[in-house]
């Protein structure tokens, strides 16, 4: 595993346990672990296949970045696609995220391995990650989950 595959690694254990404080102090951990099973997932894939780990934390790294920005906008009043009551806390931990994912795209960026089945099993790694991203938050927002 190269340095930049460390930091990627690290930037998605950050989002994770971020993303699970969030849980713990709005009091909606069930929901917050839901949305982190893919995280972690792309955590184990970075650390034994970290070519196609590097190109499966991509499409999280982005997704949380959007999800963070969107946050950030509505908390300046500028968008309301995001809304609630956002806490010291929550602010402070959707900053960390957001950060992590700006390091961790920055990591993933410079990493100049390549993986040994070639373009294809890249762009699957990238398409199945986000589309695990993408199903979980839709999970964690169904009735039974998303006040728990």
């Amino acid at each position: 595993m190269t340095r930049s595959d460390g930091v990627t690694a690290i930037a998605l254990l950050a989002i994770l346990v971020a993303l699970l404080l969030i849980g713990l102090v709005s009091g909606t951990i069930i929901r917050h672990t839901v949305q982190v099973a893919p995280v972690l997932a792309a955590s184990f894939v970075v650390i034994r296949r970290p070519p196609w780990g590097r190109l499966a934390a991509l499409p999280i790294f982005c997704f949380w970045l959007f999800i963070m920005l969107l946050i950030w906008l509505y908390l300046l009043g500028l968008a309301s696609v995001i809304t609630g009551d956002f806490t010291v806390a929550e602010i402070v931990l959707t900053i960390a995220i957001g950060v992590a994912c700006v390091v961790g795209l920055r990591a993933s960026a410079r990493s100049s391995s390549s993986t040994r089945s070639g373009l294809w099993s890249g762009v699957a790694a990238f398409l199945v990650f986000g589309a695990l991203q993408i199903g979980a938050m839709w999970l964690s927002l169904q009735p039974a989950l998303a006040t728990r």
